[in-house]
């Protein structure tokens, strides 16, 4: 599966953006789509994540209230919306899929494809 991050750009705080993933390259027949970001010099971060059978969803304290995930399988693509943007949300988003129901929880490890990220710059 190849996945394709876009609608990352600058924006001022307070405002809203929203991140696609576009798969392709195979059956969308993943278990678990989740969106992670890594601000500079930190690490890569779970923000949030949907699973395929239910819909159940997690995000990330730090967003939970703020973003939302949805997924349309008949477009094969997954949505990340941000409201109420904060600098501290500057960061490259990334996408990724995963076979693993524990995904949904954020662990990294258990994510197998990863899309190419697209940046989001946040400024006060």
């Amino acid at each position: 599966v190849q996945l394709q991050a876009s609608g990352g750009g600058l924006v001022q705080a307070g405002v809203s953006l929203r991140l696609s993933c576009a798969a392709s390259g195979g059956t969308f027949n993943t278990y678990v789509m989740g969106w992670f970001r890594q601000a500079p010099e930190k690490e890569r971060e779970f923000v949030a994540a949907i699973s395929r059978n239910d819909g159940n969803t997690h995000f990330a304290d730090s967003v939970r209230g703020r973003f939302t995930i949805s997924r349309d399988d008949a477009k094969d693509t997954v949505y990340l919306q941000m409201n109420s943007l904060k600098p501290e949300d500057t960061a490259v988003y990334y996408c990724a899929t995963s076979p693993h129901p524990l995904a949904l929880w954020g662990r990294t490890n258990l994510y197998n494809s990863w899309g190419q990220g697209t940046l989001v710059t946040v400024s006060s």
